[in-house]
């Protein structure tokens, strides 16, 4: 289990002091896939590269199964670090290496005996599907390839926790799709506990169990990911799950009310809703702004419906009740 308590990270610079992480607080069980995700600048890379101490956060504790890292010495800490390795954007490939000595360089630096280390790096490319790639060099790799043996080597010390910070931005979208699939197919394998951090709500959706949503150096929201994407509660998580259908939209009569419906399931999203009220109740209901996404193989989504006035708000609130998987509240004039 890795538990955040109280983390802040205050960086010096020539033009003052600047906060990337205010008191951030989470607690990662073993076994999850935990999305970590925010816009550029939110803080999540500062995050995640506190939680192995490559930065030591400014106040707070980083513990794992226990054990206060900020406690430990950096003998101490390499030794964790076998444990909680990392992948990158960048992948971090050494150029001049064989991708057969890219996976054998960390098992190099624990003193592991060179046919030991390079009976080893086959076995994790045979793990990560490239088992003809041991004599090639990283320049002759695509994108994918290169992540593939970047989390070989990250696997090389049988790490308990794997890091990934923004593993998959360089890749196109079906690369990320293969890349998401085979951490999904080492999670289930090898029993990892996975941190993502990711701008890309779809990399969220895909593969993540639990969420949280970081702004300005502050968790705005957490918790597992159909709870938070079906729901939105901060505005910074409605921005993100919900763009189109969370938008300020625009003024409208005084009379008029508006109802934010949020679908939590593949039977509500999927039935024709608002047609099937206006010809079950009579209510006319105009959708303002509406955005549905497929999360785990079921369907969330979210609208906003707008009525001619409080009577009729109060009959559609009362017959959308009635449907399961359905959350139907009346919201402000800038739902």
């Amino acid at each position: 289990m890795i538990q955040i308590e109280g983390l802040s990270k205050t960086f010096r610079t020539s033009d003052g002091a600047v906060e990337a992480l205010k008191n951030v607080s989470l607690t990662v069980n073993d076994g999850d896939i935990y999305g970590i995700i925010g816009m550029s600048g939110a803080g999540k890379s500062t995050l995640v590269r506190c939680i192995n101490l490559l930065e030591r956060p400014t106040e707070g504790t980083v513990r794992i199964d226990g054990q206060d890292l900020c406690a430990l010495s950096e003998v101490e800490l390499r030794k964790v670090r076998r444990e909680v390795t990392m992948i990158f954007q960048s992948f971090n490939l050494l150029a001049q290496r064989t991708c057969l000595k890219n996976i054998c360089f960390p098992l190099e630096l624990i003193g592991t005996k060179k046919a030991a280390a390079e009976a080893r790096a086959r076995e994790l490319l045979e793990l990560v599907g490239l088992p003809d790639k041991a004599d090639a060099y990283p320049s002759q790799l695509s994108g994918g390839q290169k992540q593939r043996i970047a989390i070989a080597r990250a696997l090389a010390t049988d790490p308990k926790v794997l890091l990934c910070d923004e593993a998959t931005s360089a890749l196109d979208p079906k690369t990320t799709h293969d890349i998401l699939s085979l951490l999904r197919e080492l999670h289930d394998k090898l029993g990892l506990t996975i941190i993502l951090i990711t701008h890309q709500m779809s990399v969220v959706e895909e593969i993540c169990t639990r969420v949280a949503i970081l702004d300005n150096g502050s968790v705005v929201e957490e918790g597992p990911v159909e709870t938070v994407f079906s729901a939105p509660k901060s505005d910074a998580a409605k921005r993100l799950v919900f763009p189109d259908g969370y938008e300020e939209l625009p003024e409208s009569d005084e009379k008029k009310r508006r109802i934010r419906v949020v679908f939590r399931g593949a039977s509500s999203a999927t039935a024709p809703l608002i047609a099937r009220m206006a010809m079950e109740e009579g209510i006319l209901a105009n959708i303002l702004a509406a955005s549905i996404k497929s999360i785990s193989g079921k369907e969330y989504g979210s609208m906003v419906l707008e009525v001619s006035d409080a009577k009729e708000c109060a009959r559609a609130l009362a017959y959308l009740a009635k449907e399961p998987e359905l959350i139907a509240e009346e919201v402000s004039i800038h739902a």
